[in-house]
């Protein structure tokens, strides 16, 4: 071999190592790394405050869960427990508090002992209907105040389903005037309940279990629950016979998904963005699924088992709206959280119902004309 071939064989050599060097440098090396550090696969728990094959709610969620590994390809599994399966139904909160488990889901309400102001994150007397809470927690800062509100428990809320507007409640008798109400024994919670007593009524707590036979047996005078579809699984059109709307107590019930701040911390940005979209769409499901089973219920209520379906007086209304705004500028006496929000939730409210009057109102008034 001359010389001058000894040079340009050597530069060759020269220039394939140097070639190799750097795609092995660059793509076997960050193979390698990959397949030597596989993703971290996540197993959490969640448990919720809904009885086992609970529609809607439970299966909801359940389904929520399945999706989750599917879109994580398998790297965040999500063990769903109903409510007393692992922990009692109303410890759902406490039990993501404090790790025990890493997520919940239920409603904002059932906290109000706690925390006061999250029941504006779920649904109050005379609220934004579904359409306005939507819009007031994720883009009018209503999801911010929240947060803030869940801080101090390690909790991270999502919106996570919606009842839409409910029923205003079964009845053993005739609600004509404000003095029927005077007296009347009612399964009605939070909010709602502190309204009935300001107007003469007996608000009482049952759980979901008890108020069938308590409304057969005269225990209570009236019950609210949810919506005809619900209502109707309960049974409840044989027990009472009186049907009222609409669900001025509960007029759009947003549900929650809480995680704990110390698991979500540990998730990857794209398994967090992941739980976070998930959570929209099960928000946007629940609700799809009540509006789409209410409308058949109710159509059944009322022709198979001839459910007589009547509106509030509107004197009845306007008292009860006029008791509610006592109870809540009471409430803000009370706690300052509870003020801060309800100022908040207020002004969006009177923002979106100017709104609402040239959309929605005026349209529904067209078509009814």
């Amino acid at each position: 071999m001359t010389k001058i071939s000894s040079i340009i064989l050597y530069c060759v050599l020269c220039s394939l190592a140097f070639v190799l060097g750097y795609n092995l440098r660059f793509f076997p090396n960050s193979m390698s790394e990959i397949s030597a550090t596989p993703a971290t696969t996540f197993h959490w728990k969640m448990v919720t405050a809904w009885p086992p094959n609970f529609p809607i709610f439970q299966e909801g969620v359940e389904q929520w869960a399945k999706d989750i590994d599917i879109m994580s390809g398998g790297r965040l599994k999500v063990q769903v427990y109903a409510g007393g399966e692992l922990v009692p139904p109303l410890q759902t909160f406490d039990a993501v508090s404090q790790g025990a488990v890493q997520m919940g889901h239920s409603g904002a309400f059932y906290w109000a002992g706690k925390v006061p102001a999250a029941q504006f994150m779920s649904s109050v007397p005379f609220g934004m209907t579904t359409k306005g809470v939507n819009a007031w927690l994720y883009e009018g800062g209503g999801l911010e105040l929240w947060r803030e509100l869940y801080k101090p428990f390690n909790l991270i809320p999502f919106p996570a389903g919606n009842t839409g507007v409910q029923m205003g409640g079964w009845f053993n008798q005739k609600i004509e005037s404000v003095a029927d109400l005077k007296g009347l024994k009612m399964r009605l919670p939070g909010l709602g309940g502190k309204v009935l007593a300001k107007a003469g009524g007996t608000p009482m707590l049952l759980a979901g279990g008890e108020i069938y036979l308590a409304l057969e047996r005269g225990t209570i005078d009236a019950t609210e629950w949810a919506g005809p579809f619900h209502d109707k699984r309960f049974g409840l059109h044989r027990a009472a016979k009186y049907y009222y709307y609409p669900g001025w107590h509960e007029p759009g019930s947003a549900l929650e998904l809480i995680i704990n701040s110390n698991a979500w911390a540990l998730l990857p940005a794209d398994l967090q963005k992941i739980v976070a979209v998930a959570a929209r769409s099960l928000n946007q499901w629940m609700f799809s699924r009540f509006e789409a089973l209410n409308i058949k219920a109710l159509r059944e209520l009322q022709e198979q088992h001839h459910v007589e379906v009547l509106e509030f007086p509107p004197e009845v209304i306007k008292e009860l709206k006029r008791l509610t705004s006592k109870v809540f500028d009471e409430e803000a006496i009370k706690n300052t959280s509870f003020k801060k929000v309800y100022e908040a939730y207020k002004k969006f409210q009177a923002d979106h119902a100017a709104w609402n009057a040239i959309s929605d109102g005026a349209y529904s008034k067209a078509l009814r004309n």
